[in-house]
């Protein structure tokens, strides 16, 4: 009886999850009125093109570095939702060749922290391509990206029949006080913030959805130590070889269809996973919190930059004595903190 029971337990879920997809497709049908392009090069995409999907909030400083860094991955297409921002973002991705641009004014927050737009151009854009979606201060690296590119990783994901990529989110910071290293445009931010925790991770699997769910490093010991639980989520899964069917269901953290989730090995191997180092400490930091808890338009009431914004007021070092300073993948990949798998 447990058996037939586990069975039909196994049914309802499927069926839930299939209404929750469709949910999400329609709501980012609706949302798509709340965007407009204001330059719309898609047509320009070329069938084996690798994309990035963005949203971005007066980003203009890191935006050439950013490009730059994906473009010598060998990405093909940028497509950006800028949202209203004031800092000339918008007009200088616009100039861009391989950039297609859309805008819009309305509540980040209530388009599910920018989801449901990205989840709309990806399904208009994206169907047949690898597709990868990151926030302006987030990296890819993975196995081999010193000397192979993302296309070298697509076509290895294709041979291998896997259509999705996890990667954890690593914080990066400096060495000494966020203020005191000041970050130009254009530069590469790990110049600066080059440091992270190799070590101080909680993992646990979500049973609904599947994924993995990581918390820990830096955000946690410095922004968080009474509440651990309540740190930032650092589990992504960026890269997909979309379909127009498919959705994100909470950032990058998952999505629907649920077998998507299975970025690691079940049974005690490993699977092939990158980083995203996160370039989130630098000086610009401070200003950036400041904004984005008066805006109100993150995560449960804006909770975590609360904690930046108490934290931020003293300047703080995040370094400690556990840190390890950054070399490269392989370097992680010893850690624990990322593996090539199979790949050779």
């Amino acid at each position: 009886m447990c058996g037939v029971e586990g069975a039909i337990l196994g049914i309802v879920r499927t069926y839930r999850l299939r209404l929750l997809r469709k949910r999400w497709r329609i709501r980012a049908f609706r949302k798509r009125r709340e965007i407009k392009p204001i330059v719309d090069k898609t047509d320009t995409i070329k069938p084996r093109d690798i994309l990035v999907f963005c949203t971005a909030r007066n980003e203009r400083v890191r935006l050439p570095y950013f490009l730059r860094f994906y473009r010598d991955m060998g990405v093909g297409h940028f497509i950006f939702v800028d949202n209203d921002s004031d800092d000339g973002s918008a007009e200088y991705l616009a100039q861009q060749p391989d950039v297609s641009v859309w805008i819009s004014k309305a509540s980040y927050k209530r388009a599910r922290f920018g989801m449901d737009w990205l989840n709309w151009l990806m399904r208009r854009h994206g169907h047949g391509h690898w597709c990868l979606t990151v926030d302006p201060d987030e990296f890819l690296v993975f196995p081999f990206c010193d000397t192979r590119g993302l296309r070298a990783l697509t076509d290895w994901l294709d041979a291998s029949s896997i259509k999705s990529f996890g990667a954890m989110l690593l914080d990066m910071y400096p060495k000494g006080p966020m203020g005191r290293q000041p970050y130009r445009e254009g530069q590469d931010p790990f110049e600066i913030a080059n440091w992270f925790d190799a070590g101080n991770y909680m993992i646990e699997k979500n049973k609904k959805f599947g994924n993995l769910w990581i918390q820990g490093g830096p955000r946690a010991r410095m922004f968080f130590p009474d509440n651990p639980a309540r740190a930032p989520a650092l589990n992504k899964i960026p890269l997909v070889k979309w379909h127009r069917n498919y959705t994100y269901v909470s950032s990058t953290h998952n999505l629907l269809p649920r077998g998507l989730n299975l970025v690691y090995d079940e049974w005690g191997g490993e699977k092939a996973s990158g980083c995203l180092l996160h370039a989130k400490f630098l000086d610009t930091f401070a200003i950036k919190a400041a904004e984005e808890l008066e805006r109100k338009q993150h995560y449960a009431a804006s909770h975590e930059y609360k904690a930046y914004h108490e934290k931020l007021e003293d300047d703080p070092d995040l370094w400690c004595k556990w840190s390890e300073k950054y070399i490269n993948w392989r370097q992680l990949e010893i850690l624990g903190i990322m593996s090539k798998g199979n790949w050779a």
